[in-house]
Formats: structure tokens, sequence, C-alpha cells
């Protein structure tokens, strides 16, 4: 039977279309193979659709940082000195060398106790003068001692009449920088009262101890250079209300 030209074209021309697409799909099944398993494993992977490009700003996700606990920034404070003199002492608190008329013989300490000044004699009409802290209201005395005893960072035991007023205070402490006798210690006679040093500087020139008689701990190691064991000590009473008969000279 002899076919229709029409339709023996057509049947051709759809068996060529049948060929062209086998061919196409064998040969995109081919490339997928060799994209997938040719190469090293850690090559970057190939884009099959670079047609389909990404919206512009479109960034990767990034990966998740590990959770953090805020911390506030540090706040930086200037460490306390050990220096127990740092503190800033009135001018006319300040050792010197000053005009100073007495009778007493050199190396003489007296305690101006109404005028908070102790004078180590040197003199000539000289003397060095201290600045110092004396008995509080019904805590001071006066008369003459000696110096019986001198100690180093000395160790502090409150006499029984001490720890009677104040029970709270320690029975024994060690010497130290926290000692409340300070660096030295002169012993006065055998009464319970010295000339020492202090933790406390900012006491200076006021009337706050039980009787002791206190300078600055810079001030204590410089008289207890100059003192010997047997020096007079002349206490004033708070009675004697001179004026300060101190005037520098250097």
């Amino acid at each position: 039977m002899i076919k229709n030209p029409i339709q023996q074209g057509r049947s051709m021309f759809n068996l060529d279309t049948f060929k062209t697409y086998s061919r196409a799909v064998a040969f995109g099944a081919v490339a997928i193979s060799a994209i997938a398993f040719a190469g090293p494993a850690h090559a970057a992977p190939v884009q099959l659709f670079p047609f389909f490009a990404p919206p512009p700003g479109f960034a990767a996700p990034q990966p998740l940082q590990p959770y953090q606990p805020y911390q506030p920034a540090p706040s930086y404070q200037t460490a306390p000195s050990d220096d127990q003199d740092s503190v800033e002492t009135p001018v006319r608190f300040r050792r010197q060398v000053v005009s100073y008329a007495t009778r007493e013989a050199p190396g003489t300490i007296i305690i101006d106790t109404p005028n908070t000044y102790l004078y180590y004699v040197l003199g000539n009409g000289q003397a060095v003068r201290y600045g110092i802290g004396v008995g509080r209201d019904g805590f001071t005395w006066s008369g003459v001692q000696s110096v019986t005893k001198k100690a180093e960072w000395p160790d502090w035991t409150p006499p029984p009449e001490m720890i009677a007023r104040q029970p709270y205070l320690p029975r024994h402490m060690a010497g130290g920088p926290g000692n409340p006798l300070g660096a030295r210690a002169m012993y006065l006679g055998g009464t319970v009262y010295r000339i020492h040093g202090t933790n406390a500087p900012e006491t200076i020139g006021k009337h706050v101890s039980s009787g002791c008689i206190r300078l600055t701990n810079e001030d204590v190691t410089d008289l207890y250079s100059r003192v010997n064991v047997g020096t007079k000590v002349v206490v004033l009473p708070m009675t004697d209300r001179r004026a300060d008969l101190g005037s520098a000279t250097r």
C-alpha cells in the first residue's frame, strides 16, 4: 500500500525528533554522571544551572557562634598604698627644726600636750618639732619619765584597764603595719604609756589616745634614731596652755 506522502513525511519527522530527544537525554545523563564522580572529593561543586543567579545583596548564612554571656567592662581602681604615712599631714605638724627656748639639756624630749607637739631638744635654742596625737579628754597626764625600752615594729598587748573599757580589743597583736603601735615604740618608765607610731596618721594633731603619744611612722622612726634608753621625757599638762614657742628655722 502506497502511503500518503504527507503521512510518510510526518512519520519520518516524528522518528527524527524522537532520536534527537533520546540523544539529548543520554548526553545529559552522561554529563551529570561525569560531574558527580570525576575529580577530587574536595573540589568545589559545579553550578548546574548558572542562569539562576542569586538576588543582589543575598549572602550565604553564617555559622552560629557559641553563646557568650555578657561581661561588663572592668573598672580599674588604684591599689591602695602600703605607706601608712601617705596621708597629707598639715604643714604645722610636719617635722621641722624650730627655735625653742628651754632650760632642758640637749637630747631631752618635751611633750607639749595642749598644742600637740613633741620637741627633741638640740641645744643652742633649737629643737626638732614633730606633730603628735595625745590622750583624749580624761586620759591626758603629765610628769617626768625616761625611756626604759625601745622596740621596732613592736607587738601590742593592751593593758587590763584598757581591756575593761574596750572588751572587744585583741588580747595580743603581733607587730606589723596593721598594729596600732606602728613602726617604733619607746616605753616610758614603769607606766603603760609609750611614744609610738600609728597606722592612723590622720589622727596626728588630735586628742584621741588612751594616754600614749603617737607620731607618724616616718616621724617616729626619725625620733627613734635620735633617742637612747635613759632619755628624759617631760610631759606638760593640758592646763599649761602656752603659746606655740617653736618657730621654724629650716
